[in-house]
C-alpha cells in the first residue's frame, strides 16, 4: 500500500512540474512585456512608468504567489486592480487606454500561440 502512495505522489508531482515550468514561463514573460512596453500604469489615479509598473506588480505577485496557479491568476490577483481601493488598473500605450488586465490576457494569448503553449 505504501509503494502505491508513494508511485501516486511522486507520479502527480512528475506531471505537475512542467505544467508550473510553463506557468512561471507565462508570468515571467508578462513581467518582461510590462517592462519593455514603455506604456504609462494608472494605479489608484497615479500614472507610473512601465518600470515602476513591473516593480509593483513583481511585489504583489511575491505576496500572493501562494494563491496563484496560472498566468490568468497571475493577471487577476496582481494587474487588474488595486488591492488597497479596488479600483481597476489602466494602461495608456501611446495614447490608445485599456484596462490592464484586458491588456495582459491579450498578451497572454499572443504569447501561448506564438510560443506554441496552451
Amino acid at each position: 500500500m505504501t509503494w502505491r502512495l508513494t508511485g501516486i505522489v511522486l507520479f502527480t508531482l512528475a506531471t505537475s512540474l512542467p505544467a508550473q515550468a510553463d506557468v512561471t514561463r507565462e508570468i515571467d514573460h508578462l513581467l518582461g512585456f510590462i517592462e519593455e512596453s514603455g506604456c504609462t500604469f494608472v494605479r489608484n489615479g497615479d500614472a507610473h512608468d512601465s518600470v515602476e509598473a513591473r516593480e509593483h506588480i513583481e511585489k504583489k505577485y511575491d505576496y500572493a504567489r501562494r494563491w496563484v496557479e496560472t498566468a490568468e491568476q497571475f493577471v487577476e490577483y496582481t494587474a487588474t486592480r488595486s488591492s488597497i481601493s479596488g479600483e481597476r488598473y489602466v494602461v495608456n500605450c501611446g495614447g490608445h487606454e485599456q484596462p490592464s488586465a484586458e491588456w495582459l490576457l491579450s498578451e497572454l494569448d499572443n504569447y501561448r500561440s506564438t510560443s506554441g503553449a496552451e
